[in-house]
């Protein structure tokens, strides 16, 4: 058995078999060393956070496996997911963070300092902006924060939408699940944000296909939720950007880890560092 925590989640901790299923699930940090665990950090590189190092009694501090949650994704969904025993695959995540991580020929990708696939900071608009600094040019545009930006600036350039009323004109409550909520309803100008935001990310990806050529992309977070608005428009978006030959094989899925992804890769980290 084999532990894995996703911290960037609050703490979704699960411990699973070798073959990957969950055995049972927990919402604490371990307090013995007998058992391999993982631990999913939100950034690559990102040491074990200094308030959860001093939380853990030093030998199973001094055990656990840390990994990006973008690389523990990846991981998950090749291991026992929707990229089961694909030899290259590519994860994107979108939720409070845009992550993504990625297997190549069997080996997930790292790079020299742990930064491969840090998909939040791909440049997809020439245009330079403060917070395309703070948090990168993807992830400006279409994380929560970024969706809600967006329509906020339609909002205020004079078109209309029902999320106002729902917030009472205060447009600082607005949240991203009430944009995708409003577009599911038929909101027009909350679709229209929404149809955006699928185009950044079918951009972003035949960005990365282009360069890692994958067998498969695995959508999770809101992608994954929202997949009956987003899907194909992300397929079509991702094709009308790749060379043919390669637009018509890859495929792009929905994850079917759900919110389990980070901690069972995170598991899987712990696993393959056994002696």
């Amino acid at each position: 058995m084999t532990v894995g925590i996703d911290l960037t989640d609050g703490t979704r901790g699960v411990t699973v078999d070798g073959e990957g299923n969950i055995v049972s699930r927990h919402d604490a940090l371990p307090t013995a060393a007998s058992t391999p665990f993982g631990l999913a950090v939100q950034w690559p590189g990102d040491e074990l956070p200094s308030a959860v190092a001093a939380s853990l009694p030093p030998p199973v501090a001094k055990q656990a496996t840390v990994i990006s949650v973008g690389a523990a994704t990846a991981l998950a969904e090749t291991w026992c997911g929707a990229a089961r025993a694909v030899d290259d695959a590519i994860t994107f995540s979108m939720g409070e963070h845009v992550t993504a991580g990625a297997v190549v020929e069997g080996r997930l990708l790292r790079g020299s300092g742990g930064y491969a696939a840090s998909v939040a900071w791909l440049a997809l608009n020439p245009v330079e902006r403060e917070d395309y600094r703070r948090y990168g040019g993807l992830e400006a545009e279409i994380a929560a924060a970024g969706i809600v930006r967006r329509l906020v600036w339609r909002i205020k350039s004079g078109d209309r939408s029902g999320v106002v009323d729902q917030v009472g004109g205060d447009l600082s409550r607005l949240t991203a699940e009430q944009v995708f909520a409003a577009a599911r309803g038929g909101d027009g100008v909350c679709v229209s944000v929404i149809r955006d935001t699928a185009k950044y990310v079918g951009m972003a990806i035949a960005n990365l296909a282009t360069m890692l050529d994958p067998e498969v992309v695995v959508l999770g977070g809101t992608l994954a939720s929202a997949g009956d608005m987003m899907l194909e428009a992300i397929r079509l978006e991702c094709s009308r950007r790749l060379r043919p030959p390669q637009a018509e094989r890859i495929r792009i899925v929905l994850s079917t880890l759900g919110a389990d992804a980070a901690a069972i890769g995170a598991a899987r980290a712990a696993l393959s560092q056994r002696p």
